[in-house]
């Protein structure tokens, strides 16, 4: 961490680090629980109808990861030997160690799309054809906000035509929507008017939202009752999993009230460390809580300017690239910790510094 003890950390590195609230904290101790394996907890009973109810879905499952919750939509979507579309640098593809490959048997179909945002004409070229000897394309998955391209909100239309056309194809649609709530608050749109038109949705509970652990599936009773089997047969099966749920219906109900803070916050960081010679960034492109910095005219790589940035006790992640750099804002870090992320930003990796270190 920080060289110096004095100076106080700002923790950018991901909106997972978020410490649960202490309403959590409380329902967390208060929880009503039962077994979740027989269907008995009370609590993620709640949140499960919860869920489906604000996503206008017929059923939903608590899962212990978003990773999981995305490889079971595949794994139920998808069998293995089929294809599945997505972008080169969705979360699907990079961050879930080939779990679709692995354990669903599928074969990632990438492509490179503008800001992350598959259209159906970067699409339709990628769909093989019914031929029994070839691997079928079954799925098409979308990211939204898209991670790796900076909190990119998909454009509603775009994501609805893809699902119209995709349906016609005979396609399924899954959403990683793991910072939905964050598209929704950004767009101004409900999330169930933003995911209706797709055959499965996952979100997470532990990234903006607070909570300690978890994310929610979301879709048909058919396709929840399957990825139920599948989750006890990963090992997702939870006993009193409801000490988890209680701070998922908190977090479910309370942070998205604030998400917008968040973005607020980002957008001033991007338009503080954006005044860096050698960092390429437009803060009119931070509309929620994803900040992406390119970093190559400073003549570092991303992973050494994130070092540079620990000793001083602002902590940040490398992206897909070797030049980007992520910051991620959320509640734990207020206004003054944004103030000095900047200020110490400016400081490492401006043109002073740059020449104090030759």
């Amino acid at each position: 961490m920080a060289t110096n003890p004095e100076e106080p950390i700002v923790d950018l590195r991901s909106d997972t680090f978020t410490k649960p609230t202490p309403a959590m904290r409380r329902a967390m101790a208060e929880a009503e629980v039962g077994d979740d394996v027989y269907g008995e907890d009370p609590t993620v009973n709640r949140l499960q109808e919860r869920a489906a109810e604000i996503f206008g879905r017929e059923a939903a499952l608590f899962v212990p990861s978003g990773s999981m919750g995305n490889l079971l939509a595949i794994r139920t979507h998808a069998r293995p030997t089929n294809e599945v579309i997505c972008d080169a640098w969705s979360h699907v593809s990079l961050y879930e160690l080939g779990s679709m490959c692995t354990i669903a048997g599928c074969l990632p179909r990438t492509t490179r799309a503008p800001r992350g945002i598959l259209t159906w004409d970067i699409i339709e070229p990628l769909i093989r054809e019914k031929v029994y000897y070839d691997s079928a394309t079954t799925l098409v998955t979308l990211e939204n906000t898209h991670n790796m391209h900076g909190g990119v909100v998909y454009p509603q239309e775009i994501a609805d035509d893809v699902c119209d056309k995709a349906h016609a194809a005979g396609l399924k649609v899954h959403l990683d929507g793991a910072r939905i709530f964050n598209a929704s608050v950004a767009s101004g749109h409900s999330v169930a008017d933003m995911t209706r038109k797709f055959d499965s949705v996952m979100f997470c509970l532990s990234k903006g939202l607070g909570a300690p652990v978890g994310s929610m599936l979301v879709g048909s009773r058919d396709f929840i009752a399957e990825a139920r089997i599948g989750r006890k047969l990963l090992g997702g099966g939870m006993r009193q999993a409801g000490v988890l749920a209680a701070a998922g219906l908190v977090a479910l109900e309370e942070s998205p009230k604030i998400l917008h803070i968040d973005h607020q916050n980002a957008r001033r960081l991007a338009e503080g460390v954006a005044q860096i010679k050698g960092v390429s960034l437009d803060p009119k492109n931070v509309v929620t809580n994803i900040v992406m910095l390119d970093v190559k005219g400073l003549g570092q790589t991303a992973e050494q300017v994130c070092a540079a940035l620990e000793k001083r006790g602002i902590l940040c992640q490398t992206g897909a690239g070797k030049y980007d750099v992520r910051m991620v804002t959320h509640y734990d870090v207020d206004r003054a910790g944004i103030d000095r992320a900047i200020v110490v930003t400016s400081e490492v990796l401006g043109p002073r510094a740059r020449c104090r270190s030759q």
